[in-house]
């Protein structure tokens, strides 16, 4: 059981991730779809002109293998509308950007609106198709807690908040890919000791982003862009509801709520005070990046938090 349905998944999704990560790096750098840095930030200049959109591998790797599941564990399936919804929604933007070079990619309100509709997609097949249902595990506790029609408005909130979290995480070299495939390990071993079967996806996840990890780590030879961190976002909150944890979100996700708390602080104290910084950038891996942390250690860092923070949320569903 423990090889069918998370071993194997792993394996699949990591050799696919693999396999096509060489043809997409070479495909996008035909088309010329690098990414442009910020100029605050001299050490990334260099990686101008690297490719983006490789969140394209992750997607191919966890549909793929989440399509061989899907008939022993048709549970897999909201998760995969999210990882895929939301991922299209980068995809757009990133094509938009890098490829017809628009600037702007997406409009901000076209990009909210797409991400109602997909979290809207979500919420009618947990509501109106499946007996899944809204009620919430509480941490560290054996109660659970039901809120009723304040639940859908409270969906929307962590999954739209959760993914655009993700996507202010994706700004070093494999950050993103290493907080979310702990994340991954953490709601695969949350769906085995709950006995549940959407186990398959989760290890599905975790091995595609293996696999990315070894064109992302550091010096990335391609970029996830919004493909790959509005997709991992996805991910995070469908098997968050899947497992009713998304109240867990809050301690294993700890690095994407900081990143995010930190970009509307800075924004709003900006603002406030007509130029002023709390932090030296946000988001806040870069206000590390510029206090002297290398990439490597920001990422090592970021990741071993989130780890123990994964143990704790274990902890907490006893």
């Amino acid at each position: 059981m423990v090889f069918t349905t998370i071993v194997l998944p792993v394996l699949i999704a990591f050799v696919i991730g693999l396999a096509v990560g060489p043809a997409v790096i070479s495909y996008l750098r035909g088309k010329k779809a690098g990414q442009t840095e910020r100029e605050e930030l001299e050490s990334h200049q260099k990686k101008t002109g690297t490719p983006t959109m490789g969140g394209v591998i992750i997607l191919c790797a966890v549909l793929v293998t989440g399509c061989f599941y899907l008939r022993i564990a048709p549970d897999i399936l909201p998760v995969l509308i999210l990882t895929v919804g939301f991922g299209l929604i980068g995809f757009l933007d990133d094509y938009l950007k890098v490829i017809l070079h628009r600037t702007d990619g997406l409009l901000a309100w076209q990009k909210m609106l797409l991400q109602i509709v997909v979290t809207t997609g979500f919420l009618v097949y947990v509501v109106g198709v499946s007996d899944i249902g809204l009620w919430m595990r509480i941490p560290f506790s054996q109660n659970t807690l039901d809120i009723g029609v304040l639940a859908i408005p409270l969906l929307y909130f962590a999954v739209i908040g959760t993914v655009n979290g993700t996507n202010f995480t994706d700004g070093l070299d494999g950050l993103a890919s290493s907080v979310t495939v702990i994340v991954a390990g953490f709601f695969t071993a949350a769906a085995v000791y709950l006995g549940l079967d959407i186990a398959p996806v989760g290890a599905a996840m975790a091995g595609a982003l293996m696999a990315f990890l070894v064109y992302n780590c550091y010096p990335a030879q391609i970029f996830m862009g919004d493909t790959g961190s509005l997709a991992l976002g996805g991910f995070v909150a469908g098997m968050a509801y899947m497992l009713h944890l998304p109240l867990f979100i809050l301690i294993v996700g700890f690095i994407y709520l900081i990143e995010v708390i930190s970009v509307i602080l800075q924004v709003g104290y900006f603002k406030k005070t007509h130029g002023k910084r709390i932090f030296r950038m946000a988001p806040i891996h870069h206000h590390f990046e510029l206090g002297g942390w290398s990439e490597t250690k920001v990422v090592t860092i970021f990741s071993i938090v989130t780890l123990l923070l994964c143990l704790i949320g274990f902890v907490g569903l006893q």
